[in-house]
């Protein structure tokens, strides 16, 4: 029996070492196991980061499995992109003893090693084994061609892609994207469409300060060119089931994409659903779809678009949550949520104090618990 109490103690004194503490277990790993190496990026600060919180996460929630398992299997599934096998996880084991053992010196007991030995069995089982489920029905990844690249603006564009096989997702998930310009470097992006009969998918990429992805996306991607996408995650942005409620939608920048999906998902239904849509953006510049989508609700009298621009002109400046609450109240509405992690925290606790009921806010709080290279869109 693992006592929880003793390992969070544990990684709190580890934790506190900040950024030494993924530098020891990297170069711990890659000494004992140079043939690992190459399964990641040259640049290792944004792996660090991952490892960081993912261990935090597990060592949280070690006293909660309800909602440590279903963490620890979207880990293995997502994982198989980065060609990990069951193989690796003895070596990884290993590395993590070592780095504990290193930062807590004298704190270091057998009664420790074997709490820390335990908690990685069952991490590495419930991975491991997730794994293998997923490898019995999808492949680790899919080899896709770009078809398009619609340069929308000086940092951003709309890329049509379509995969060699048949990529299902549900709209609102998320999926994650390797080009060859950036190998070994993954970016979660929610496809900006609902699954199409000829298997293409849009996604709206901008460039993000500090990005690696993004910019190979935006600046060096041609019609022609491969992609890798791994397969569809997240359920935060997912329609639930039940009774049908109108929808109010809050989208900030590229944070449109996946609420457009749900859009074209709830088109399909035809079930007297409407839809009020409010895309947020700093400057007027940046409605670089809304074109479209007033041409979509001048076709579909239930959709409703309302730009808002943080710094005007024009007609709704502000916040898009403080718009939409100035213009209804929305209490029977489900409500969805997306854009930078400021502006969807900002627009939750303002949506809450409105007294719109906790269930019927939807937003992704996080991709498997790891972050994205940039903030999810």
């Amino acid at each position: 029996m693992v006592d929880a109490a003793r390992l969070k103690w544990s990684w709190g004194e580890v934790a506190a070492h900040g950024d030494q503490v993924p530098l020891f277990f990297y170069s711990t790993l890659f000494l004992e196991h140079p043939e690992v190496r190459e399964m990641f990026p040259v640049s290792m600060a944004a792996q660090r980061d991952r490892l960081v919180t993912a261990l935090g996460r597990v060592v949280s929630d070690v006293d909660n499995v309800d909602a440590l398992v279903p963490f620890l299997q979207q880990l293995g599934r997502d994982h198989r992109k980065f060609a990990v096998v069951a193989d690796h996880y003895p070596a990884v084991g290993a590395a993590l003893l070592h780095t504990l053992e290193h930062f807590l010196g004298a704190h270091w007991t057998p009664e420790l090693e074997k709490d820390w030995t335990a908690a990685y069995g069952i991490v590495a089982e419930v991975m491991s084994g997730a794994a293998e489920d997923s490898a019995r029905q999808t492949p680790s990844w899919w080899d896709a061609e770009v078809v398009s690249h619609d340069r929308r603006a000086i940092d951003l564009a709309v890329i049509r892609v379509v995969p060699d096989q048949r990529l299902d997702y549900l709209p609102g998930q998320s999926i994650a994207v390797e080009s060859p310009y950036r190998p070994r470097m993954w970016r979660q992006y929610s496809p900006a469409n609902a699954p199409r009969p000829d298997g293409t998918i849009d996604f709206h990429v901008r460039l993000a300060d500090a990005g690696q992805v993004s910019p190979a996306l935006v600046e060096f991607t041609r019609p022609g060119d491969r992609l890798r996408l791994a397969a569809p995650m997240g359920t935060g942005l997912v329609l639930p089931d039940g009774p049908p409620r109108h929808v109010l939608m809050l989208a900030g920048g590229t944070g449109l994409a996946p609420l457009k999906a749900l859009t074209e998902q709830i088109a399909s239904f035809q079930d007297g659903r409407r839809v009020y849509l409010y895309w947020g953006v700093r400057h007027a510049g940046d409605l670089y779809d809304l074109p479209a989508l007033r041409e979509f609700a001048e076709r579909s009298e239930w959709f409703h678009v309302v730009p808002v621009v943080a710094a005007g002109p024009g007609p709704h400046t502000g916040q898009a949550v403080g718009v939409a609450l100035r213009q209804a109240r929305w209490l029977d509405c489900d409500v969805f949520v997306c854009g930078p992690p400021g502006m969807v925290s900002q627009s939750v606790a303002a949506l809450g104090h409105a007294g719109i009921p906790e269930g019927q806010i939807h937003w992704e709080s996080g991709v498997s618990g790891l972050p994205a290279e940039e903030a999810l869109s």
